[in-house]
């Protein structure tokens, strides 16, 4: 049973940092793709970052570009986001998710962004930024 274990949030003030970890454990099959979503009271769930486990190419929300990096390390099947000058409006449960590598998906195209794309969750951690 595949695993994805955030940690890292907590309760900071504006203009501070913290760093999110996703743990994935429990794999059978090849991992492509790690994303970190967020979703605040009364919101819908929004794409932040994604980075491709192969190649190590990413993508950002432009909300955060420039604030956030989002990094993996493949010997530790873990993926990090490291938020730095946050705002109250970053504040939200962080949500990470992954995407397997299919050989049906190999000829389709990924979009990073989409919720859809992604096959596994995990179950958030609280980010609270004050102001």
């Amino acid at each position: 049973q595949v695993q994805l274990v955030e940690s890292g949030g907590g309760l900071v003030q504006a203009g501070g940092s913290l760093r999110l970890s996703c743990a994935a454990s429990g794999r059978t099959f090849t991992s492509y793709a790690m994303g970190w979503f967020r979703q605040a009271p009364g919101k819908e769930r929004e794409f932040v970052a994604a980075i491709r486990w192969s190649g190590g190419s990413q993508s950002y929300a432009d909300s955060v570009k420039g604030r956030f990096t989002i990094s993996r390390d493949n010997a530790k099947n873990t993926v990090y986001l490291q938020m730095t000058s946050l705002k109250p409006e970053d504040t939200a449960v962080y949500y990470c998710a992954e995407r397997i590598d299919l050989i049906s998906r190999r000829s389709t195209s990924y979009y990073p962004g989409r919720r859809y794309e992604y096959d596994y969750w995990g179950q958030g951690t609280q980010v609270t930024v004050s102001s």
